[in-house]
């Protein structure tokens, strides 16, 4: 029967401290890449909500323009019946259909006033509606322009590591299969918990490589013998000694 091989503690760490060495390099990329990618995608949903204000603007406006063009239409019905009752008034026979006649001409010059004072009021509007298309469209070019500049920017700094990062991901899956499984978990563990993803540290100037907080000579001489993975008592990381550090390289 096949056995397992145990790794020392020597070789655990030299493994978890090249898959950390390689997930550095590819941290650096996508802090080269920055904030643009998230840059771009809020670009594109701003651009995306001015359209829509955009589109729903042009259709107030067309609804504007109907009700115009129904109240002038209205207007003109009245103006014609006004007419038609002023002849009519030649023709009475007596005071009452005179009387009732004028009422009517009375009502379709209201009418008339009215639907004017509509025909202003959303005339008004439109002009309110027209200065916001008019902003709503500024603000689209310019939105598209800084857009379209931020891809560009994005593009070839993409263009420029793809194939680095491509072969530093399959670098990252190879390394973490030579992980113990226990030691890769608490290794994804700790790099979460941390912005710049380092889980695995080396001494630096008697402190801790991550926090910078001192480790102890007595500490440090343990984590010199590689008997044991020792992890820094302030922030939880792995801790290494700096002669393993250089001599581990990707």
């Amino acid at each position: 029967m096949a056995t397992v091989k145990e790794f020392s503690v020597e070789e655990k760490l030299v493994s978890v401290l090249r898959l950390q060495k390689i997930d550095s390099k590819l941290d650096e990329i996508q802090v080269l890449k920055g904030e643009l990618p998230m840059e771009v995608k809020d670009l594109e949903d701003e651009v995306e909500g001015l359209n829509t204000r955009l589109s729903h603007v042009e259709d107030e406006l067309r609804g504007i323009q109907d009700f115009i063009a129904n109240k002038k239409a209205a207007i003109k019905e009245s103006e014609a019946l006004v007419k038609k009752y002023e002849k009519q008034q030649d023709n009475v026979k007596n005071n009452r259909e005179f009387e009732a006649i004028t009422k009517e001409i009375e009502m379709q010059t209201l009418e008339i006033k009215l639907a004017e004072k509509h025909i202003k009021d959303a005339n008004e509007e439109i002009k309110d509606k027209s200065r916001l298309l008019e902003s709503a469209k500024k603000a689209i070019v310019d939105k598209e322009a800084n857009l379209k500049h931020k891809k560009g920017e994005l593009e070839k700094i993409i263009s420029e590591t793809e194939k680095e990062e491509r072969q530093i991901r399959k670098d990252s899956e190879d390394a973490r299969t030579k992980v113990e499984p226990r030691l890769l978990a608490a290794y994804e563990k700790i790099r979460k918990n941390y912005r710049n993803g380092l889980a695995v540290v080396s001494i630096v100037r008697d402190s801790c490589g991550g926090c910078f907080n001192a480790i102890p000579p007595q500490r440090q001489a343990e984590i010199r013998q590689r008997k044991k993975i020792i992890v820094c008592e302030h922030c939880g990381r792995i801790v290494v000694d700096n002669d393993l550090d250089a001599t581990v390289t990707i």
